[in-house]
């Protein structure tokens, strides 16, 4: 079952973030938490338990922007990144969906969407 975030979820996110090594979300837990709060952010779960999650920003009408993508290690490959990434994007069907990928998931998304070349920095950065 796919619903909205709610704030209650959090914690189970966090543990998914821990598992992923996303350190740095999980020590700025307040952060984190508010960027859920304040984002386009859907959770799917099984047996009451969050399994996938999907946060991403937009214009709803130009971009979408997929900040972050999560399914959790034991329950992959049955399609539950896809079925997340569809249903935000039938949310908002004239956006382009954009999101930033690791090098161990760039194989997965390589069929689906065209690379396209980025900067980022974070403020104390030069």
């Amino acid at each position: 079952m796919i619903r909205a975030f709610r704030t209650a979820d959090i914690d189970q996110i966090q543990a998914l973030n821990k598992a992923e090594g996303w350190d740095n979300l999980v020590a700025r837990h307040e952060q984190t938490l508010h960027s859920w709060q304040h984002s386009v952010a859907f959770v799917m779960e099984l047996e009451n338990e969050v399994v996938a999650c999907i946060r991403a920003l937009t214009d709803g009408y130009v971009s979408l922007y997929v900040c972050e993508l999560i399914v959790r290690k034991d329950v992959r490959g049955k399609g539950y990144a896809r079925v997340l990434l569809d249903y935000v994007h039938d949310i908002y069907p004239s956006t382009r969906m954009e999101l930033l990928a690791t090098a161990d998931s760039k194989d997965y998304y390589t069929p689906r969407f065209r690379p396209f070349y980025g900067f980022r920095r974070t403020y104390h950065e030069n």
